[in-house]
């Protein structure tokens, strides 16, 4: 435990505070890495190398899906499953509103239309009862509803016991986007394993993450996987000279493959870390804040760390927190049906009330697998300090 002292100094020192460490966890593992980024780097095979193959049967076994098709993102993720399943001009795709643009941005691309679903209140994931207003206004509108992408939002996965039934009852494909949610669990049930398809990210800052840009689809449908497996690689057939179809060149680097591998062997040991780190800060902030609220079906990653806010305080909060060199994020102040290149697209409402509620009132504070209760505890400090001044 820290003592209060110990606190006390690490309060006053208004030293910059990571947001994400991701130096602690290179000063771990950084050996390990770069050692086999040199291997890569000794054989030259930096496209399709054997770390990609390695990687890949890893993940799949790790989220307990029989396959895994790596990319070059999260977004060519989400993107070439729409491709796959022929997803197209009127066609409706239901997305929560608030979601980081990924989500809905891959909606466009094959001509279809993102229909917008409000957010429950506690989770902050797509409401079912949403859901359907938002399928009845694409129905409305003479669209015809083909998926629904629900979000692992901030590391908790989305309710799947209300959102998978709809899908069925209405004939939609569930295209689960855990981008910030991979590793977490549904009724013990991994993401990855769960819908008709998952799409994941290993953007750096993600609690998975790679040295730069890179994702993963995981699914258990073989056929699906040699689809993905050739529109990622420009459409080709026998070889890359013959083309079936009309692909993209989507591919996860073999130096990113060989980092991943790296840390998914200690990924459980981080999640457990975030988890701790979660919880104490529950416990410490819960009478100052509205602290994240877990499913009791679902475990989270904790993608981010994000709390509520009385209206009119969040902005006040941050500034004073800046100064004391603690960083906060918003995610996210405008929701996705509000935003300027999507305001013209369907939603289950005119007005999304959740989503524009919490737009106006999360925060999110420092979250990673490495942060210490002393710095912890300056964190807490120095909001507790800013929420009693007002």
């Amino acid at each position: 435990m820290t003592s209060p002292a110990t606190a006390k100094a690490s309060t006053a020192n208004n030293a910059p505070i990571p947001f994400i460490d991701l130096a602690a966890q290179r000063a771990r593992i950084g050996a390990r890495i770069d050692e086999k980024v040199l291997d890569v780097l000794a054989s030259c095979r930096f496209v399709n190398g054997p770390e990609v193959s390695a990687f890949e049967e890893q993940l799949a076994a790790f989220a307990g899906a029989k396959h895994a098709v790596s990319c070059s993102s999260g977004t060519d993720a989400l993107a070439l499953l729409l491709m796959a399943w022929g997803v197209k001009a009127g066609d409706a795709v239901f997305c929560p509103a608030f979601t980081f643009c990924a989500t809905a941005e891959v909606v466009p691309y094959v001509g279809a239309t993102p229909v917008f679903v409000d957010v429950k209140a506690d989770t902050f994931n797509m409401d079912p009862d949403s859901l359907e207003q938002a399928i009845a206004v694409a129905v409305e509108q003479g669209l015809t509803p083909r998926v629904v992408i629900p979000v692992d939002l901030f590391g908790q996965p989305a309710d799947y016991d209300a959102i998978l039934p709809i899908a069925e009852k209405h004939g939609l494909k569930v295209l689960c986007d855990t981008a910030q949610g991979f590793g977490g669990t549904w009724n013990n049930k991994r993401t990855g394993s769960i819908g008709d398809a998952t799409a994941t990210s290993f953007f750096p800052a993600k609690p998975l993450g790679c040295y730069g840009d890179g994702g993963a689809i995981l699914t258990d449908d073989a056929e699906l996987v040699t689809v993905l497996k050739s529109l990622r690689e420009h459409g080709q057939g026998v070889d890359k000279y013959q083309n079936v179809r009309i692909g993209m060149t989507a591919r996860l680097d073999t130096i990113q493959a060989a980092v991943l591998i790296e840390k998914l062997a200690i990924f459980e040991e981080e999640i457990a870390a975030r988890d701790r780190v979660a919880r104490r800060y529950n416990e410490l902030l819960k009478d100052v804040a509205t602290v994240p609220v877990v499913d009791q079906r679902a475990t989270s990653v904790w993608a981010q760390y994000t709390i509520r806010l009385a209206p009119g305080v969040r902005d006040g909060l941050a500034d004073k927190l800046k100064a004391q060199g603690v960083p906060t994020a918003v995610y996210y102040r405008l929701p996705m049906h509000l935003q300027p290149a999507y305001k013209h697209y369907p939603a289950a409402g005119a007005i999304l009330p959740v989503c524009e509620t919490l737009a106006e009132e999360v925060i999110s504070l420092p979250m990673h697998a490495y942060l210490d209760e002393t710095t912890q505890d300056r964190i807490v400090a120095a909001v507790k300090q800013a929420l009693a001044e007002g």
